[in-house]
């Protein structure tokens, strides 16, 4: 196989990398990684760990062996259904071994995968289908989620689905029990109006799992169509290659050495479609022959009764997952004690929730930084040794950080100094799918990824956020667009301007804020903005506030401002 990223080889030996001065023992920098393709993973397990637990789903345990048999016959299935090299297949799921199998399944029918978000909007739904051009989603037969497929296939935005049961994924007692208590959930797939566009997948998978294996370059072919805002709020399906992915988690491997490979059990609770969950959680778990013990979704008392029970190793997080699992009412009830450590990303952690958690058994919170554009793994705090408060911590294995003036990325800045976070390694997307302008701007002229993101590196290479150039808001860990936001209210026949910033929320990290002038002669109250909005917006996009005003500041040339709203809401901040 070749090696990765063999032409960046010249400006790694160039970068400053200061670093290596104060990096974790038994950690090497300079370590290359293979490129392979993104399905050796579960092969790799399944050869060597077939009889270790690999899925717990509420209760229904698969090993890996069973985990990648099905995935041979989805790929089988798949191919049977014209899926062949290059195909965009839709994953449109909660989490559960679904996701895994097919996942895996489409990569081996050489596929790609495109990761949707459940909780968006039929609208949403369909720009994205149509950017991607996906072909095929596979889901499952709850209401909730089918009912936008079904809208997707009768409005022809989408051309077939392939669904599966999901009382099917439960243990047998289970399975009766939600069919006799929950039916109201399920959707009635046999006798959907569209029901000639849907494939079970039971038929799917009703084969003896011979496919036709797929030839694949690790460094050109995309593995996963990743959607992200980047810095403009539009979104953009991010292409993450094999070997971007693969290696990404090889790079983790190498920095959490600690991990002991089929002895670990991981609790997978951030859903999967998102770049974070898809690599801490499921792929890592995959590659280090741990269990996951899979959650459809965080709901903290089931959390932590799991927790409790099925005693996992290892819990990545976001802030808002840790937040309120320290402010349980009940939280000297339950046992998390067999947690050696906690991995949060997606949103800046706050240094009283790590001292708090590290103080509740010894469990390690340790705060990661990345982004879709880079599978998403840049840097990790230290698992041993001395953590910098407040720092992001330091490039992973053949990583490089580079500081640069926002003003002329050519130009690295001293270090102390604030300068535009610019990364290289070989995790870098291959772009942006069918983007080449917007991804030319994303890069600097000698091939750095820039971020939007300033900080400032110290000597021995800790680096530390202190603001942001895009008006990006992370919310409980999901990027959040103020601009999607902004044309929704738009719609409003009353509404004038809008703007939409982000605000300090003690729980979710930030929050969106609308303000909001209304036209003249027209009125409208927040409950008609927010039914207005509610067909139109997920519910983590929802604005937490909304505030009416006669005017919205603008700068000189008439353009709507938000810095001075920024300010204004900084200042009440501080003020509390």
């Amino acid at each position: 196989m070749p090696s990765a990223r063999a032409s960046q080889a010249s400006p790694i030996a160039a970068a400053r990398t200061p670093w290596l001065r104060h990096y974790p023992p038994g950690v090497d920098w300079h370590q290359s990684f293979e490129a392979r393709p993104l399905w050796d993973l579960i092969d790799e397990a399944a050869s060597r760990y077939g009889d270790r637990p690999c899925a717990n789903f509420l209760g229904r345990t698969h090993s890996f062996a069973e985990i990648a048999r099905l995935v041979d016959r989805a790929a089988a299935g798949l191919q049977r259904l014209g899926i062949t090299k290059g195909s965009r297949v839709g994953l449109l799921l909660p989490n559960s071994p679904t996701y895994i199998i097919y996942y895996f399944g489409i990569l081996k029918a050489g596929g790609t995968v495109v990761n949707f978000n459940p909780l968006y909007t039929v609208e949403e739904l369909s720009q994205q289908i149509a950017d991607s051009g996906a072909e095929l989603i596979v889901t499952l037969d709850l209401k909730l989620i089918f009912d936008k497929v079904e809208a997707l296939l009768a409005s022809g935005a989408l051309p077939r689905a392939v669904v599966a049961s999901f009382p099917a994924l439960l243990p047998a007692a289970k399975s009766v029990l939600f069919r006799l208590i929950k039916g109201r959930d399920l959707a009635r797939v046999t006798s959907s109006p569209v029901k000639d566009r849907i494939i079970a997948d039971a038929t799917v998978l009703d084969n003896d799992g011979t496919f036709t294996p797929t030839a694949i370059n690790p460094l050109e072919d995309v593995a996963v169509l990743q959607y992200t805002g980047g810095t403009t709020g539009t979104p953009k399906g991010a292409m993450l290659t094999h070997a971007n992915v693969y290696i990404n988690v090889q790079q983790s491997r190498a920095w959490l050495h600690g991990v002991e490979p089929g002895r670990e059990r991981i609790l997978g609770a951030l859903p999967f479609f998102h770049v974070f969950a898809m690599q801490a959680v499921m792929n890592f778990a995959i590659a280090t022959a741990s269990e996951i013990i899979i959650m459809p979704r965080f709901v903290l008392n089931d959390a932590m009764a799991i927790i409790t029970r099925t005693k996992p190793t290892m819990m990545p997080g976001v802030p808002t997952m840790f937040i309120a699992m320290l402010n349980h009412p009940k939280l000297a009830s339950y046992d998390l004690s067999s947690l050696k450590f906690c991995l949060s990303g997606g949103a800046p952690l706050l240094l009283e929730t790590r001292r708090k958690f590290a103080a509740l058994g010894g469990c390690k919170l340790i705060e990661a930084y990345g982004l879709s554009e880079t599978s998403p793994a840049v840097t990790i705090n230290p698992l041993d040794g001395p953590v910098k408060e407040m720092s992001i911590g330091q490039p992973i294995p053949a990583t490089i950080v580079s500081l640069r003036d926002p003003s002329n990325p050519a130009t690295e800045v001293p270090l102390g100094e604030k300068g535009e976070i610019c990364i290289m390694g070989p995790q870098v997307m291959k772009g942006y799918w069918q983007r080449p302008a917007e991804t030319a701007a994303q890069m600097t002229p000698d091939g750095y990824l820039r971020t939007g993101d300033i900080a400032t590196m110290d000597e021995e290479g800790f680096i530390f956020i202190v603001d942001r150039i895009k008006d990006l808001i992370i919310c409980s860990g999901y990027n959040v667009y103020p601009r999607n936001i902004e044309e929704a209210i738009s719609s409003h026949p009353a509404v004038d301007e809008v703007i939409v910033i982000g605000i300090t929320d003690s729980y979710r990290g930030e929050a969106p804020k609308a303000f909001i002038k209304l036209r003249q002669g027209t009125a409208a109250s927040e409950d008609d903005i927010r039914a207005h909005l509610e067909p139109k917006l997920s519910r983590i996009e929802m604005p937490s506030e909304i505030e009416f005003r006669d005017q919205l500041p603008k700068t000189l040339i008439g353009k709507l401002s938000k810095k001075e709203l920024k300010e204004e809401e900084a200042q009440r901040t501080r003020a509390k």
